[in-house]
């Protein structure tokens, strides 16, 4: 598909964004392991914490899918729908984990970065499968934009949970710990 090779510097600087961010992710998450927690921590985790790994991972492997030198659009189309779709289905798992955690109680802002942005970002991957077939340049957009979504998404849900980390739970810690 020689309409991919316009977008290999994109596809190469948002996939290493992705990459080095997860690496970082892991990095802090190592950090702040040390952190008292309960199982409702571990609960909100998987609600809070996971999803930004899964959206850096999904833009890694977009970015992956398309740099290689594919010949014909339809191994893509179907690459790209199948994964909006578990994008898709993906949410609706940080919606179930998020209202059965009880650590922490989610407002708009929560619901709008772990809930409405990533399905936006998923159903257009999604749609970019259809697209792809009939105007392959606007589906190349579509893609690049939930790519560039996600990754923004995923940015600011791990700034937001290194942030709560940081200076909620280690000051309620501090606050529990006796005084010397």
């Amino acid at each position: 598909m020689p309409e991919l090779t316009e977008w290999e510097n994109f596809y190469v600087i948002v996939g290493s964004a992705a990459g080095a961010l997860i690496g970082l992710q892991f990095v802090v998450l190592t950090l702040i392991a040390d952190l008292p927690g309960s199982r409702d921590d571990t609960r909100a985790g998987g609600a809070f914490a996971t999803p930004s790994v899964v959206h850096f991972g999904a833009v890694l492997l977009l970015s992956a899918i398309l740099s290689a030198p594919w010949h014909e659009t339809r191994p893509v189309t179907l690459i790209l729908g199948l994964a909006g779709f578990l994008g898709i289905i993906y949410t609706f798992v940080v919606i179930r984990r998020m209202r059965t955690q009880t650590a922490y109680q989610p407002v708009f802002e929560d619901w709008l970065f772990h809930v409405l942005l990533p399905f936006v970002a998923y159903l257009v991957l999604g749609a970019s499968d259809f697209v792809l077939r009939y105007q392959v340049r606007l589906a190349l957009f579509m893609v690049g934009g939930a790519a560039l979504l996600m990754l923004f998404v995923g940015i600011h849900n791990a700034w937001d949970a290194i942030t709560y980390h940081v200076f909620i739970r280690r000051r309620r810690q501090g606050e529990t710990e006796p005084k010397r």
